[in-house]
């Protein structure tokens, strides 16, 4: 999207860290400059009375069961064994930005974060319209949620600079060529300006 940035009306808002895990940040050579933007923009939108939400993927016993075969998740999750499975540390929110009291926290078995969790649900219910995501990675979790919340209606910001992907390029061409189609691409300095109306 092109054009003048809106302003960020904190109170219908919430700003959602997904795959924020110690095992797949642990997989980035940027990790500590990512997670230090993730703070910045956790405290902005708390310290505007904005809503934080977590999406993580982990998978419990009767989750790997449920996999479809044909599932393209089937063949990730027979080549990474289970990696994923919900009680490893290396599937827990990173420290550095661990949930709080109040928070929205989902774990979601498939890339999206909105297909297997009830994360539309808890959304609507607090009326948040607008969503702020953030992702590691780009060509994962935030190419699959960022049309879907689109669909659903929300207006949509992602938070490109609180975001990677294991390949650079990749992460440039979506968030400079696909997502501006659908959202608005904005940074951790930007926020600040939108969330005060400035």
């Amino acid at each position: 999207m092109t054009g003048i940035l809106p302003a960020i009306d904190p109170g219908h808002t919430a700003l959602l860290l997904m795959d924020y895990q110690t095992g797949i940040l642990g997989s980035l050579e940027n990790a500590e400059a990512l997670l230090t933007r993730a703070v910045d923009a956790i405290s902005l939108i708390r310290g505007a009375g904005g809503q934080v939400g977590y999406v993580r993927i982990a998978f419990e016993d009767a989750d790997y069961d449920g996999v479809p075969a044909a599932s393209r998740m089937a063949a990730t999750l027979a080549r990474v064994g289970r990696t994923f499975d919900a009680d490893l540390p290396a599937t827990a929110i990173h420290e550095r930005v661990a949930p709080e009291a109040g928070d929205i926290v989902v774990r979601k078995t498939r890339v999206g974060a909105f297909s297997t969790t009830d994360l539309h649900e808890q959304l609507r219910r607090r009326d948040i319209t607008t969503l702020i995501l953030a992702g590691v990675s780009t060509s994962g979790v935030l190419l699959s949620t960022v049309p879907d919340a689109v669909d659903r209606d929300y207006r949509v910001f992602v938070l490109a600079d609180a975001s990677a992907d294991r390949q650079p390029d990749v992460h440039a061409f979506l968030t400079e060529r696909i997502f501006p189609r659908q959202a608005y691409v904005i940074t951790t300095a930007q926020l600040a300006g939108l969330i005060t109306g400035g």
